[in-house]
């Protein structure tokens, strides 16, 4: 077995097929009204680029965060499919260190390979590399109810976001949107069905 922890991201992202498909996540393709041509994006844990590319296209000087050199590759490709520039840092999500006051858009779209310790590291991460003074997050997720639809996300509860849990991890940024619901998506063969969603948009004072 490999000690080698990005050998099974790898491994996942080895085929042709980009898993999660080449359009945006629904959720934030519908936030592109919040945002501004030559702003600073993180795209965390993008994987095959398809929402840091999405990001690039609306104008944002984009950086894409992954684990997984496959999926980089790929992200690589759709980037130059699509015309646009995306910076590309391969890096350990588990002990990657987050800038302070970086970036004005964070996107932290279906990151829940982390259990409660790293996650709080991740969420901690993002509030300090935001912006003061309106650097927006902008983060979708599985509620626990994911686990009975069995429609993608990681298998363990501990994973799972719940409303009371975003509202205290966030609750010292402003909270502009904040849901939890079930819809239909089709986002590659590995997000096809009925999911259990939550979403958050906030901003830094």
């Amino acid at each position: 077995m490999s000690d080698d922890p990005t050998a099974g991201w790898n491994a996942r992202f080895s085929g042709e097929d980009y898993l999660f498909g080449q359009v945006p996540n629904a959720f934030l393709a519908a936030q592109a009204p919040r945002l501004k041509r030559g702003q600073t994006a993180l795209a965390l844990a993008d994987g095959e680029g398809r929402n840091g590319v999405w990001l690039a296209e609306q104008g944002l000087d984009v950086l894409s965060v992954d684990g997984s050199a496959a999926a980089q590759d790929k992200a690589r490709r759709l980037a130059g499919l699509r015309g646009v520039q995306l910076r590309l840092e391969l890096a350990d999500l588990t002990s990657w260190t987050f800038p302070e006051a970086t970036f004005d858009v964070i996107a932290a779209i279906f990151i829940q390979f982390s259990g409660p310790t790293l996650r709080t590291r991740h969420f901690e991460g993002m509030k300090q590399a935001l912006k003061p003074g309106g650097g927006l997050l902008l983060l979708e997720g599985y509620r626990p109810e994911q686990l009975a639809y069995r429609t993608g996300g990681p298998p363990f509860v501990e994973n799972l976001y719940t409303l009371p849990m975003l509202q205290d991890a966030f609750g010292d940024l402003e909270i502009l949107h904040l849901a939890a619901y079930d819809a239909v998506i089709d986002e590659g063969s590995a997000h096809r069905g009925m999911p259990a969603l939550i979403d958050l948009v906030a901003r830094k004072p």
